[in-house]
């Protein structure tokens, strides 16, 4: 379950087909939240990355949607967890499957006359993909494409943690996301069952380790039955507050910048 609807009247789908004409404009981006379905050990909702996503999309949309002319597409779930696939619940696609929905989505899209499209995306097993997606839609439909992230993954550059206890290696289930949710769906967390699971042994390493400069192949269960990674315990709704509210702010200066972007020839 998603967070309700902000009302900002941004959410392309509200649309009628005559206002879609009207409304949206060559200079105008689209917004395409992408999340997930998949564990965050025992004390999160399969939803988090869809309600991280979702929720993002709307704030940001709600505070400068109209300046920007931003529209927000629907929330797309599923999308690819298969490092949880051992877990049940957990819903994912295939690469090569979420790549053609993002061919099929992104090519429709284009027929608003849009010029702009943004992957919103709040699951970190996403974003290689979608960062070799951008380039495949720019080329074949035209459209200026880009990636962002409420929480950049930080195998892909972003901070690892801010959890005290997490050895700069919460990245699943752990301090902020977990605050997070408690800041946007608290009726969602168990924090009674939040238990700590940080992966110690990689703590020494310099390189191989997560923040760490080398990429490696993983699956959630590789270092716990939990499948979480991070520590929990300390979480609280007052730092998912700031880490949410920090995360909008940051989002509406990428828009902006994004809303005027030309490659200048």
């Amino acid at each position: 379950m998603s967070t309700p609807r902000a009302g900002h009247g941004r959410n392309l789908e509200d649309l009628t087909l005559p206002e879609v004409r009207e409304r949206v404009r060559p200079s105008s981006t689209l917004l395409w939240p992408i999340g997930a379905v998949e564990q965050h050990g025992p004390h999160l909702p399969l939803s988090v990355d869809h309600v991280v996503a979702d929720s993002s999309a709307q704030a940001v949309a709600a505070e400068c949607g109209e300046e920007l002319d931003v529209w927000v597409l629907p929330t797309m779930s599923v999308s690819k967890s298969d490092e949880h696939s051992w877990s049940p619940g957990s819903l994912w696609l295939s690469a090569s499957t979420l790549m053609s929905v993002v061919r099929d989505v992104a090519s429709s899209a284009s027929s608003t006359g849009a010029e702009r499209l943004v992957f919103l995306n709040a699951h970190g097993g996403n974003t290689a993909l979608l960062g070799v997606a951008c380039r495949e839609v720019r080329r074949l439909f035209g459209l200026r494409t880009f990636l962002v992230h409420p929480f950049v993954p930080p195998d892909h550059g972003g901070r690892s943690s801010s959890g005290a206890n997490e050895l700069g290696m919460g990245i699943h289930g752990g301090f902020d996301e977990t605050s997070v949710m408690l800041h946007l769906r608290p009726d969602l967390v168990q924090m009674h069952k939040a238990v700590r699971s940080v992966p110690e042994r990689l703590a020494a390493n310099r390189h191989v380790r997560f923040g760490g400069g080398v990429a490696f192949g993983w699956l959630s269960d590789d270092f716990g039955p939990d499948g979480h990674i991070g520590d929990p315990t300390a979480a609280t709704a007052e730092a998912g507050k700031q880490l949410f509210e920090g995360s909008v702010a940051l989002l509406a200066e990428q828009l902006a910048e994004i809303s005027t972007f030309n490659f200048g020839r």
